[in-house]
Formats: structure tokens, sequence, C-alpha cells
């Protein structure tokens, strides 16, 4: 070989060996891990970056589309794929995790689902955005005291009332069920209907539901529903909702619509917000838009469900049933992160809730000047104790069939005997469901 040629040989094989070492490390890009909440850099996204959101709130498209222009005015090179569904969702998720298509932002149910997914959601514990939320709404989003999700909006639920009709017909605010009939013959004796039920909806049955359940056990109402539902406890041992409750289910079909159970949500709205019924049953926090796209110069009231003859247990429910959670192996988790963390802290973020998803917000410090019922709640739960989200410790499909079971109790298909043995049976047989 000429000794020449064998330096530039030496040179060139070394050129080669260089390069493919340069391409070995492309090949492995850094991805977050769990415990690194890592702020975005510029150098990160100088490169087009995708976020995938799949959620099951199709209602608020528009409202999650405002937040994330405002957000990527400055991150520009920031890109989104946003998918809404409603229909199917949870099997729709359950499909796309077995086939390792996992959404970088997804949603689930509040409650037992917390647990169920925290295999695959983020520790949010130590991030802004968990020390911003209210105090209910981390409760929610809670399992064995880490957070695994953030809500998008926290739901009062109580008796919504007419101010108006109640003042100018001199009726106290009902704290009690003697109370409550006396203020429903007062509201008939002027002619007006005291109750507009939407009992055609099944899902107004468990709202109602729960002020009973959180009555009888205040301070853990999540172990009632769990000994209901292992059959360790019986509703005889709570008169609550062994009695009380069905009590208050023919108060409102004696003082309410005359066919019930064809009264669904729309109506009872209408007939609410057109000043016809006085109080609307099942209802809370997110029915006020809709209430105020009718009759905007409405004023609302909320109170707690009268459930027997002690004014103290007559308390407003919060919390959230539904949590948005961010994939803990996700490949732009910081980006992720980094969104929502600024949707919570930030001004506009504490605008956005109230007045682009006009919902009521579910952190602290948020502008609710303009959402009646949540400013009636702030008054509220600075003197009075705030209930947990009972209908969160108990499986959709138990909810789904304590509604029939109801309407079959209003339709008189059940007798009170027959409609608390069918609620107890499913409760059981729901719990040993997988």
């Amino acid at each position: 070989m000429n000794k020449r040629l064998l330096p530039l040989i030496l040179a060139f094989v070394l050129i080669i060996v260089g390069v493919a070492g340069c391409k070995k490390k492309e090949l492995s890009p850094k991805i977050p891990s769990q415990g690194t909440a890592s702020k975005t850099s510029k150098s990160s996204l100088a490169k087009s970056t995708a976020i995938n959101i799949f959620v099951n709130n199709p209602e608020y498209v528009d409202a999650i589309n405002e937040y994330l222009k405002e957000y990527k005015k400055n991150k520009p090179n920031l890109k989104v794929n946003l998918k809404t569904v409603q229909s199917d969702y949870s099997q729709m998720l359950k499909t796309k995790i077995k086939s390792g298509e996992m959404p970088d932002v997804f949603t689930t149910a509040a409650g037992s689902e917390i647990k169920e997914y925290a295999k695959y959601s983020y520790d949010l514990t130590g991030q802004p955005l968990a020390k911003a939320m209210t105090d209910e709404a981390r409760m929610n989003m809670s399992y064995k005291g880490k957070v695994y999700g953030f809500p998008v909006k926290e739901n009062v639920y109580g008796l919504v009332y007419n101010k108006d009709l109640f003042d100018k017909n001199k009726i106290p605010v009902p704290k009690t069920l003697v109370e409550l009939e006396a203020a429903a013959q007062k509201l008939k004796s002027v002619g007006i209907q005291p109750f507009s039920t939407g009992y055609k909806e099944v899902w107004v049955f468990r709202h109602v539901f729960m002020h009973f359940m959180d009555a009888s056990m205040p301070d853990d109402v999540e172990g009632l529903a769990k000994n209901l539902t292992s059959g360790k406890d019986k509703f005889e041992t709570y008169p609550l909702i062994n009695d009380n409750f069905f009590r208050f289910i023919d108060l409102t079909v004696k003082y309410g619509d005359i066919k019930p159970l064809e009264t669904d949500l729309s109506a009872e709205l209408t007939d609410f917000a057109m000043g016809k019924a006085a109080m609307i049953i099942g209802q809370g926090s997110w029915a006020e838009a809709d209430i105020l796209k009718i009759n905007p110069k409405m004023k609302l009231g909320i109170t707690g469900y009268p459930v027997d003859d002690k004014t103290s247990n007559a308390f407003i429910v919060a919390g959230t049933e539904q949590a948005t959670r961010i994939y803990k192996d996700s490949p732009v988790l910081s980006e992720v992160l980094d969104l929502y963390n600024w949707l919570f802290t930030s001004d506009y973020g504490k605008k956005w809730f109230s007045k682009i998803a006009k919902v009521m917000p579910p952190i602290n410090g948020a502008d609710v000047t303009k959402i009646q019922i949540a400013k009636e709640f702030e008054t509220y739960k600075k003197d009075n104790k705030v209930g947990d989200m009972y209908i969160n410790y108990v499986k959709d499909d138990f909810h789904q069939k304590f509604g029939e079971i109801i309407q079959g109790y209003i339709a008189k298909t059940y007798t009170k005997e027959q409609a608390v043995k069918e609620i107890e049976g499913t409760f059981k047989k729901t719990g040993k469901e997988k």
C-alpha cells in the first residue's frame, strides 16, 4: 500500500465513526421523568411540539381553544391536537391504553377512578396548579394524599331558589323539612308552583340523595357508601335515607310538576327561569348560565337540602365529578405541565373559568363576581359545613339504576319498602362488578 494514502484512509474511517456516533445520540431524546417538573426552555420549543389532548368535554371545546390560543401567543411553535368526544369515551380511552396510544392529557371520573388511573397519571402534588385548587376540588382529585388530576370546574349542589319570589312573599329560606313544606304551601296559596323537578332525568336523583347520605354520616360519607356497597350496613340504620329522602321526594311531587316524569331538564329550567316555579331540584351552579340566558335579570339563591328537623344538616355540597389527567410518561411532559400550571395560576386563567368557560372556578382567588351561585357559596362556606361528594364513591352504573328505581317509586311501581330493597341490592351488585 502507498504510505502516502494510509493517513487519508485512517482519517476517512474516523469521520465515518464520528458521524455514526452523532446519529446514535440523536435517536435517544431525553424524556422527562416522574418527579421532574422542569420548565420548558426556549430551545425545547425551537422545533414544533405536539400535545395530544383527548377529553370528554365537548361543551367546553370553544373555551379550551380560547386558552390554547392565548397560551400560544408566547409559545408559537407549540402544536396541540385536541379531540373531544362524549359517547363511549371511557371505552375509547381504555382502547387507547391497551394499544399503547396514550394521550398526553385525558379525563376520567373522580372518586374511584382517581385510584384506578393513578398508575397512568403524573403526580401533581408539588405543582403550582395543585396548590391553586380549592380544598374541595383538591380532595376530589387525590388518592393517598397525592393529587392525580385537576378539574375544569367546581360544582355546587343544593336547592336553587328564586330570591325575588321568596322575598316578595316574605317566605324564609327553608332549612328543615317542616319549613320546606310550609314554604311550598305558602307559594301554592299565592299561585306559584313551588317546585320544578326534572324527574324525567335519572341523574337528578343522585344529586338529591347525596345530601341525605352526607347528613347521615357527615364526617365519613365515603365509609357509609362502602358499607352499603359491601352489605355491612342497611338503610334502616339511617332514617334520613330510609325515610326522609322519600318524604322529600313525595313533597316535591305533591307541590311540583303535573307530570313530573315527563318534565326534562329543559322544561325544569324554563319553568324556573320564567317565574312559574320557585325552586328547582337536583341542580346546582352549572345551571346558572342556562337560566340567565332565559331570564338575565333573575336573582338566584342556593341553600342546602332540608333533610330533617336540624338546620345544621341542611348543608351545601361542593366538589367535582371529573378529573383531567396528565400522562406520567408523556414525551412532552414539561410542555403539558407548563400549560396547565399557567392556566391555573395566571391572571388570564383566573378569568378564563368564570368569563370564558362560564363555570364556577375550581381555584382560589378567581373572579366570581358575575356568578351568583358562586358568590352565595363563598358567603355560605365561611361559617357552614360543606358536604362531601358522595356521588364520587359509587359507580355510575349504580347511579343510573338508582334513578330508575326512584322513577319507579314516583310512578308507584314500587312501594317505599320495595324501592329500598331494590336500592340496597343495587349497591351490592354494582360493588361486585369490575
